[in-house]
């Protein structure tokens, strides 16, 4: 038991690192110490002086240790103020002041990690006392020290040790992190409860994410804006927010923005596909039976835009690959992975280097969140795939085999340009990508600047329907001879007309994929 006067810490982790040396520092700064079951043990066992809790309760644990802290004796020592009543009521009921408070949680985070995980593991991995615990000395910060991480140990040591005490500035930000903390910790449990219990609500009332902080960046969009990158815990798609960086400068607001972009459209790639992006629209991609050709056709489709680009594979970068890269500048380079054959030319450049982890069918349902001011725009993430055989030919002219090609890989593309958004492709490779455009004849004239001469006998994908035929003449003019858009305008008939008068085949996909 603490004698009159002296310090006293309640200490229950269950991640058990670095606890002996803090336990040892607390006991040399005079404190007493209180422990439950497994951190009791730990102590003992490495001879630290330390009280089991059922001897501050007078109750022993029950339950199955469910309940061991909630106790009148143990939350009493934790909230009580220095007000002489609150004293005075301490010592009339013969309970103990806690001046520190050295919980961390049960580990549900990695039971809820198990695939498949049941409903009954997870909910007996719930930690009831220890979030009580934490905010109960979180509350009373002023009085109650709370520390929840052992990354937070020798920085309370430290502190102790020159001052004797904690300012007031390091208790508030212990109690805000601690506060930041069971809250996490509710938001990941009502995350996972949701599908473990099968609660079949896609867009609930109260939306509660658990994310937690990966870096903090260089900027935000501009230089005089301070960001910071998080990601989803749960989230095991191989994704920027989850690769390996092997080489490059810190990143920034911008280059993850345009990494993602960039990535998420080779994803959607079965055969070998390179792609190069600048300000989240690609300037060129193709596809191609090694992956050293994708690139170079890629980067054959917009070289001067390319200048600066990102690049994503989704294949291995292999020497051939990176002899190809040799001469251009590029920002960043996405891969599932560096063979070492490459590494000595890739080392040579100035250029980051992301590795993902293989991406075979690796997109997985969830949630699309974009910011306005005020709030959040909440959608399923667009996983959508076009069934070849429900594209409707209504042209007079069926497209031949390398048009159906062409098409598809346009279709696939355009959904990941900015709308109103128009890709010329020829031989699975972009030749001219219209992005962003106020109209959707602008985003063609764009597109067959940019193709040129290469627009003849190319064809073109549109991410929604033409409302009127002058985007099927602009494409006529430039060489297209087969579209693909989703149909549905008023003016249908006329853009159907204005193809035929062309000799272009026209196809429609009844769905449209837009991108904002």
């Amino acid at each position: 038991m603490a004698e009159e006067g002296q310090k006293r810490a309640l200490l229950s982790v269950s991640d058990k690192t670095g606890l002996i040396e803090f336990a040892r520092a607390l006991v040399k700064l005079g404190y007493s110490l209180v422990s439950t079951g497994g951190t009791f043990q730990e102590l003992h066992e490495n001879g630290i002086p330390v009280s089991r809790v059922s001897e501050v309760t007078g109750f022993p644990e029950i339950l199955d240790g469910r309940v061991k802290t909630l106790h009148p004796a143990i939350h009493a020592g934790i909230l009580a103020t220095r007000d002489p009543s609150h004293a005075e009521q301490l010592k009339s009921m013969g309970f103990g002041r806690f001046d520190m408070v050295v919980v961390n949680l049960y580990p549900f985070e990695k039971v809820a990690e198990k695939t498949p995980g049941s409903a009954e593991e997870l909910i007996e991995n719930i930690d009831i006392g220890g979030p009580s615990l934490i905010r109960a000395a979180a509350k009373n910060h002023e009085n109650a020290a709370v520390v929840i991480e052992p990354s937070q140990y020798p920085g309370v040591i430290s502190e102790l040790e020159a001052t004797g005490d904690l300012s007031k500035e390091t208790r508030k930000r212990l109690a805000w992190e601690a506060f930041s903390r069971t809250a996490e910790y509710d938001a990941i449990i009502s995350s996972t409860l949701k599908d473990a219990l099968a609660i079949r609500e896609e867009h609930p009332d109260r939306l509660v994410l658990p994310f937690r902080k990966v870096q903090d960046l260089r900027y935000g969009e501009n230089p005089y804006q301070k960001g910071a990158f998080y990601r989803d815990i749960f989230l095991k798609e191989p994704c920027i927010a989850n690769a390996r960086k092997l080489k490059g400068k810190e990143l920034s607001f911008n280059n993850i923005l345009d990494m993602n972009a960039t990535l998420e459209l080779v994803k959607d790639f079965d055969e070998p596909t390179a792609a190069v992006v600048k300000h989240m629209n690609p300037s060129g991609i193709a596809s191609s039976q090694t992956i050293s050709e994708a690139f170079v056709k890629a980067l054959g489709a917009d070289p001067l835009s390319a200048y600066g680009g990102i690049v994503a594979l989704n294949r291995e970068l292999d020497r051939d690959t990176a002899v190809s890269m040799k001469s251009i500048f590029l920002d960043s380079i996405i891969a599932p992975s560096f063979h070492k054959d490459a590494m000595p030319l890739l080392e040579k450049k100035k250029v980051m280097l992301l590795e993902t982890g293989g991406l075979e069918g690796r997109k997985t349902p969830g949630l699309d969140i974009k910011r306005v001011v005020g709030g959040l725009l909440v959608q399923s993430r667009d996983l959508s795939r076009l069934d070849p055989t429900a594209l409707k030919v209504v042209s007079k002219r069926e497209p031949t085999e390398d048009e159906r090609r062409d098409m598809m890989f346009g279709w696939k593309v355009v959904k990941h340009v900015t709308s109103n958004a128009i890709v010329f492709a020829k031989d699975t490779t972009s030749v001219g990508v219209g992005a962003g455009q106020m109209s959707r004849v602008g985003s063609v004239a764009i597109a067959a600047k940019k193709a040129g001469a290469r627009a003849k006998g190319a064809v073109m994908a549109s991410d929604a329907f033409f409302p009127f035929r002058d985007g099927i003449d602009a494409a006529g003019e430039a060489g297209i001879t087969a579209v693909i858009h989703p149909g549905g305008s008023i003016r249908d008939q006329e853009v159907i007309d204005a193809a035929n008068e062309y000799g272009m085949a026209m196809v429609t996909t009844g769905m449209r994929c837009l991108k904002h």
